[in-house]
């Protein structure tokens, strides 16, 4: 049933995309362009920025409740621990009218639910926040520029196909065959150090990256986050090595797709315009990218060495407990295997095509039933919780060029690189990346410095990068509090300053 209602979502959901509305066609573009404001003349940013304010005060109402999201993710934590202590003294409030009731021999009352806490509950869902906060955001353009206005940003200055390929991605990427294969090969590697926590933890963390040059980042998330919760966080780390490994996974993801210009979205975003091809990626980025990944795991791994030793010991006691074995008794053939493999790269592929892609995924959900004696249960929450998150976070982007676009152009190279990873933490790097692709006359070192610091600051906050979401629903249920956005950004504080200096120091 699920599989059945989740397809007929997918289509009606490529549907809207595909199709357009005749009013909302013709309805005004909204926001306005960069070049309608017609203040190139104007000479500090302050200025540009006073001036944009004046000719469409939307823009700042668009960009304080973009802010209010932000602020909203951050206190996330807060509102599920809240939400917590009111249902537990909902339930104590009730448990001990039952007793009451008890003593006094009469009908022991119903048990219900806090409303109040379900509220908090869903005001403490990360992948929510963006989305509820589009609410706000569409009914007041809606009131100030009319109703079609909104339908025509939603049809025409949007686009939803990063989301929707996140979703089929981590999707293919969770199956049982998928994982015993990556599993397969990470093992290999991690044999070298006899298997242990500490070998794992290498593996994924400096070869599942640079996967995502290939696999996308996306893909490559799914796996790495998925594979270190079955072969490190299931030892309990302690919760600084916890934080420093997310921050990790999180920074790693983030610049091991600069290999190739066709798996990381920041990179996706410029490559075609700027001419820069997998040669390219490879000599300026993605060596860097390689060798700053490695720096930052022994790094980490010699300052936190102390917290390896109790997984260690963990894993002696329990060589044998594998969690990888699934209950079945029936092992993966190699053709379902090479199926789930053509359906990813079919994905990749298609990416920017959404009715080839959607069209494949249904084809794999059909394909995944009639196999499933092979499979694991497909777990399509957190890819569509993941989407619905991506999907919030880039219609609020699409209103905030406003002001990243003339901050991004107003800077020399180092300051550039500074800002771009600044501005990434509090916004998607592909946006990010976007909108500098589209300021005149930046120079070849200015472009090297915006991407860089558009990738290296994709680790600091979940919506720093496309991917973080996903890896962030995967791992949650290792922190038993909630994932806390502050100790994650000093978890990949250190990893953040490493790889950026490789990008910019090292020759390229």
């Amino acid at each position: 049933m699920v599989l059945q209602l989740f397809t007929l979502a997918f289509l009606l959901l490529s549907g809207s995309l595909m199709a357009a509305d005749p009013a909302a066609a013709a309805a005004p573009d909204f926001p306005p362009s960069i070049e309608s404001y017609g203040d190139r003349n104007l000479g500090s940013i302050g200025a540009v920025l006073q001036h944009r304010i004046q000719v469409e005060p939307f823009n700042l109402i668009a960009t304080l409740l973009f802010l209010a999201a932000i602020i909203h993710t951050f206190l996330a934590t807060k509102f599920r621990n809240l939400a917590h202590h009111i249902e537990e003294a909902h339930k104590a409030r009730w448990w001990e009218a039952v007793q009451a009731a008890e003593k006094s021999g009469t009908p022991a009352p119903a048990e219900t639910i806090s409303v109040k806490g379900r509220l908090l509950h869903f005001l403490g869902e990360v992948e929510a926040v963006f989305g509820l906060w589009v609410v706000p955001l569409l009914i007041t353009l809606a009131v100030r520029q009319g109703p079609s206005t909104a339908i025509h940003y939603l049809e025409h200055r949007v686009h939803f196909i990063e989301p929707l390929f996140v979703v089929v991605i981590m999707a293919l990427a969770s199956t049982r065959p998928v994982l015993e294969f990556a599993e397969r090969g990470l093992r290999a590697v991690a044999s070298l150090g006899r298997g242990t926590p500490v070998a794992w933890w290498f593996s994924i963390l400096t070869v599942g990256p640079l996967l995502g040059s290939f696999i996308t980042e996306p893909g490559a998330m799914t796996i790495a986050a998925m594979l270190l919760g079955r072969q490190f966080y299931r030892f309990e780390p302690p919760r600084r090595l916890a934080y420093a490994t997310l921050g990790l996974l999180f920074v790693n993801v983030s610049v091991g797709g600069t290999l190739t210009h066709f798996a990381a979205p920041p990179v996706l975003m410029v490559a075609g315009k700027w001419s820069w091809d997998t040669t390219f990626m490879a000599t300026h980025f993605g060596v860097h990218a390689a060798a700053g990944i490695v720096i930052a795991n022994v790094l980490t791994f010699l300052l936190l060495r102390k917290d390896f030793v109790g997984l260690a010991n963990a894993w002696e006691t329990e060589q044998l407990n594998n969690e990888l074995a699934v209950a079945s008794a029936h092992p993966v053939p190699g053709w379902v295997t090479g199926v789930h493999l053509l359906a990813m790269a079919w994905a990749v592929l298609n990416a920017h095509h959404p009715v080839l892609m959607i069209g494949g995924f249904l084809f794999f959900l059909a394909f995944y039933t009639a196999t499933e004696d092979f499979q694991s249960k497909l777990d399509l929450r957190g890819p569509i919780l993941v989407g619905f998150f991506l999907a919030g976070l880039v219609i609020h982007g699409g209103f905030q060029q406003w002001w990243i676009a003339p901050t991004l152009g107003g800077l020399g190279d180092w300051p550039l690189f500074l800002m771009s990873t600044v501005l990434t933490a509090f916004n998607d790097n592909a946006a990010i990346t976007y909108l500098a692709s589209l300021v005149p006359n930046l120079s070849d070192t200015m472009k090297h410095a915006v991407v860089a610091g558009a990738v290296t600051g994709g680790g600091l906050t979940v919506i720093a990068n496309a991917p973080n979401p996903a890896g962030q629903s995967i791992l949650a249920k290792y922190f038993p509090d909630g994932v806390s956005p502050l100790y994650l950004a000093l978890g990949a504080l250190g990893p953040t300053i490493i790889v950026g200096a490789c990008f910019m120091l090292l020759p390229h």
